[in-house]
């Protein structure tokens, strides 16, 4: 499963950030970078959780 965003929706709000800071970022221009695109199985859960938190709903599981 790989993490997606769809970044002509994401407004670097960092809600994904303050979730799982260890799979997102935001960069010196504050645009959000995926750190991890990778979702481990053990971690499935966690990253549905934090994808539906999402305001704008930029980002997706595959």
């Amino acid at each position: 499963m790989r993490i997606k965003a769809d970044f002509d929706l994401c407004e670097s709000n960092a809600v994904c950030v303050g979730m799982a800071p260890d799979v997102f970022d935001l960069d010196d221009d504050d645009y959000l970078v995926i750190l991890k695109e990778e979702v481990p199985v053990e971690r499935e859960e966690e990253l549905r959780q934090v994808v539906a938190s999402c305001p704008k709903s930029a980002l997706s599981l595959e």
